[in-house]
């Protein structure tokens, strides 16, 4: 009997992907661990291997088309089976998500329907694209789908049954923006990492209690001991002031550890390890690669290793370990000139620090104002999580090992 590719979770809370690129073809030898396709998730684009041999019999979602999580995506023959066992062939067993053999009990209607959250029923993207579409309320199906996860079957026998649960009121969208008068445009469709990052950020700013504090850092030090740092270095190897920033939220993290938390309704997670989100901009939109135990590593670690997952990023090449996760997000606009800014909070985490660009401004030293590089910052803080104190106390503890950078080496 074919084997069947089932299509698999890349990635925490992955539910669908587009099939980017087959690197094998119809009717090729596959080999257990052969690289057969290029999967698009949200996040990244990540190879998916073969793990088993023989050979690809059929490709059912074709490059370019978007596939549920535990889908059929293609059919592998085994050792002396050839084409024609697939004569009539369609997608079947209990590992796929959508084609389901076994009887299925048809959908019934609750004699006393209660309103039930969409966002909180068990439904592949698919099921819930095609109940939009075909007017099925989803709180009135039972799913055939692994764990009881509602699938396109059961929305198609439940549209076709017209047994269909009473829909409840529909919650309010934003008004469509009135195009009238803009003239001509393009139109670029959303890409499921822009999805993804709208949803989010809509969800953070909507849901989590922001609040700012701000700071300006003398840099005058820093610049100095960087140059001192990068003498002699080639090019690529040359330290950032944006690697001194990540080494001094690390150990302004160490030294005030309430900042590195997470809320949940039960309890404050109280992070042990320190792991930066550091911001980087790719032509998908911005991602998030994380530097794991930044505390502990030096800052020519941190340096080599954030150029490393920077040019995975925009290369579309991060794995999911290296962008998930993490408990404080560093986001650095200075090098486009902005000179300061306040981010949005990247959930679960608590804090994200806005850095701007340095420039001159007048300081105090000793008796003296004189002109020195400044740089402002903006610390974004979750109110439920971090107070203003702790917040104060982070940002105080930041600012000290800028303005003191030789404290960063040791």
């Amino acid at each position: 009997m074919p084997k069947e590719i089932i299509l698999p979770s890349l990635s925490a809370g992955m539910e669908d992907a587009v099939i980017a690129n087959w690197l094998k073809a119809e009717g090729e030898a596959v080999t257990a661990g052969d690289t057969l396709a290029e999967v698009e998730t949200d996040k990244a684009t990540m190879e998916f291997e073969a793990d088993a041999d023989g050979v690809l019999g059929k490709i059912l979602t074709p490059a370019g088309e978007r596939a549920d999580v535990n889908a059929v995506i293609a059919v592998l023959l085994l050792d002396g089976e050839d084409a024609s066992v697939l004569d009539g062939y369609t997608p079947g067993g209990a590992a796929s998500a959508e084609t389901v053999d076994a009887p299925v009990e048809a959908p019934k209607a609750e004699a006393t329907p209660v309103a039930k959250s969409s966002d909180k029923i068990a439904a592949s993207p698919l099921a819930r694209r095609i109940a939009a579409q075909k007017g099925v309320d989803l709180s009135g199906l039972s799913g055939s789908g692994p764990r009881g996860r509602i699938v396109r079957i059961d929305v198609e026998r439940a549209a076709e049954a017209g047994v269909v649960a009473p829909v409840a009121a529909p919650v309010a969208k934003a008004a469509a923006p009135n195009l009238a008068g803009i003239g001509d445009y393009e139109e670029i469709p959303h890409t499921g990492m822009r999805r993804t990052i709208a949803r989010r950020l809509l969800e953070s700013k909507t849901t989590v209690p922001h609040f700012y504090l701000e700071a300006d850092c003398d840099i005058e030090a820093l610049i100095a001991l960087r140059a001192q740092i990068n003498e002699g270095r080639e090019k690529a190897d040359r330290i950032s002031v944006n690697d001194f920033i990540v080494k001094a939220v690390a150990n302004a993290l160490a030294k005030v550890p309430a900042a590195n938390a997470i809320w949940t309704d039960e309890a404050v997670l109280q992070l042990k390890s320190i792991d930066i989100s550091v911001a980087v901009a790719t032509d998908g939109g911005l991602i998030t690669p994380v530097l794991r135990n930044a505390a502990q590593k030096s800052l020519g670690t941190l340096s080599s290793e954030m150029k490393a997952l920077a040019a995975k990023a925009r290369e579309g090449r991060l794995k999911p370990d290296e962008y998930q996760g993490g408990g404080f997000s560093l986001s650095n606009l200075g090098m486009y000139g902005v000179k300061n800014f306040s981010a949005i909070i990247n959930p679960p985490q608590s804090c994200i620090l806005a850095v701007g660009a340095a420039e001159k401004r007048p300081v105090g030293r000793g008796d003296q104002i004189v002109l020195a590089p400044v740089m402002s910052v903006t610390l974004s803080v979750d109110h439920r999580t971090v107070d203003g104190a702790v917040g104060a106390q982070w940002l105080a503890a930041f600012k000290a090992g800028i303005e003191s950078p030789m404290n960063l080496l040791v």
